[in-house]
């Protein structure tokens, strides 16, 4: 029989586990701006920062597979919403807790295996004070910020990004590059190929989501 003691330590090996891989993954850097959310990481191979609908983005660290299957459960969930209810109904927070589930009871249950990933879904409003950003992590859980997120690995990289990226006075891409490097120091990553970009808050453009670095022209 199963004690609550073996079930919380088989818990806690699971998130040792995770946090484990999750410390190889590139971070990520996301911030409001006037322009709209800009996005800045280093990637190994193929693209890690997607649109899932009109006003969401997406990225993630950990295992690809875990990756794309979060990814495509909230485009398609978003697609319905979209085709079933109106596109005003497809909101962040319906996304978040759409993918939530899945991820808890992945995690709680020990005769299946936990997604390897942390991610963050962004949505853009009429102006940088409208952003949201949600940070979601391998067990379900989930919290949201204002104007910044980061995603990483390593709780001191999260933290310190944060920080720095709170003390600035004015963001662009080449700020974020700046913190970016300044944190990853010797990392592995540090010569990864970049990937930034940036989701337009007002365009005339068919598709707001614009590439700047290692991606699709501009």
């Amino acid at each position: 029989m199963i004690t609550p003691y073996d079930w919380q330590e088989g818990i806690g090996n699971r998130a040792s586990y995770i946090e484990g891989k999750l410390a190889h993954g590139a971070p990520v850097l996301i911030a409001s701006t006037p322009a709209g959310i800009l996005a800045y990481t280093r990637r190994r191979q193929g693209r890690k920062i997607f649109e899932i609908y009109d006003r969401l983005i997406f990225t993630a660290i950990g295992q690809q597979s875990d990756i794309d299957t979060i990814r495509t459960a909230a485009l398609e969930f978003a697609s319905r919403e979209g085709y079933n209810r109106s596109e005003a109904d497809v909101n962040i927070q319906r996304v978040v807790n759409a993918v939530s589930g899945p991820l808890k009871r992945a995690f709680g249950e020990f005769g299946s295996a936990p997604f390897v990933m942390r991610a963050v879904f962004s949505e853009i409003g009429e102006t940088p004070e409208d952003d949201r950003h949600y940070l979601i992590d391998y067990d379900g859980d989930y919290v949201s910020t204002k104007h910044i997120s980061v995603l990483a690995g390593s709780l001191e990289f999260s933290n310190q990004a944060t920080e720095k990226l709170t003390a600035l006075e004015t963001v662009d891409l080449a700020a974020l590059q700046a913190i970016y490097n300044e944190l990853t120091g010797d990392e592995p990553w540090a010569d990864l190929e970049e990937e930034a970009v940036l989701f337009e808050r007002s365009s005339e453009r068919e598709n707001r989501f614009r590439h700047l670095l290692g991606g699709e022209p501009v």
